[in-house]
């Protein structure tokens, strides 16, 4: 494994992860979004951001590795999105709009591919206990008045399970994803914390 330290969003920092890793069998898109706010505050300049950042980037990043992985005969290539692309959320509408494009956009790409045994996927987390989750609840907790642990508790109590993800579920249904069968060229899926359990049947280079 050789770390990158780079802005993804930019020309100089996909450079820098192509030249770490020329011929990536496995690229996983997942990038940063843009902060909760209201959209009547955004302007120009935070839109076009937002939507290179969850839109351009990924496609950009495919673009770069996907006629290698077709010549090569082999391709594993997942989206990580938010659960938002089918359930929008206040706040969050320019993340929503630019990953639901990105989802729209690869669709017609998988289709492109499929007889390449090259798969496009996108998971929609929900509510994992990340950081961006933390956010949230900050800013809800100073808009509101609210403590952060009571808009948590107030979350969980929403879901099912009544607790959130962990990134190490998420991750297990990221592998799951990876070893989808060829006859099934693109899926959006939101994980729920299964558990695969299925061991990776090679070693491919990834990016």
């Amino acid at each position: 494994m050789t770390p990158v330290a780079a802005d993804v969003s930019t020309a100089e920092g996909q450079a820098a992860l192509l030249a770490a890793c020329p011929a990536p069998d496995i690229l996983i898109n997942n990038n940063g979004g843009p902060p909760y706010r209201d959209f009547r505050e955004l302007d120009r300049g935070a839109m076009l951001a937002g939507v290179t950042m969850n839109m351009v980037t990924p496609i950009e990043l495919i673009q770069k590795v996907i006629e290698a992985m077709a010549a090569r005969g082999f391709g594993r290539i997942v989206n990580i999105t938010s659960i938002t692309v089918k359930m929008p959320l206040p706040g969050l509408d320019l993340s929503s709009a630019a990953r639901a494009g990105l989802t729209a956009f690869v669709a017609g790409v998988a289709r492109k591919y499929a007889d390449k045994n090259i798969t496009i996927n996108n998971l929609l987390p929900g509510s994992f206990d990340t950081q961006r989750l933390r956010g949230g609840f900050a800013a809800a907790a100073k808009k509101s008045g609210q403590p952060e642990s009571a808009l948590a508790e107030q979350a969980m109590a929403e879901i099912p399970a009544k607790r959130f993800g962990t990134p190490a579920e998420l991750g297990q249904n990221l592998c799951f994803s990876l070893q989808r069968p060829r006859r099934v060229p693109h899926r959006s899926e939101h994980p729920a914390g299964r558990r695969s359990g299925i061991p990776p049947p090679f070693e491919p280079t990834a990016l």
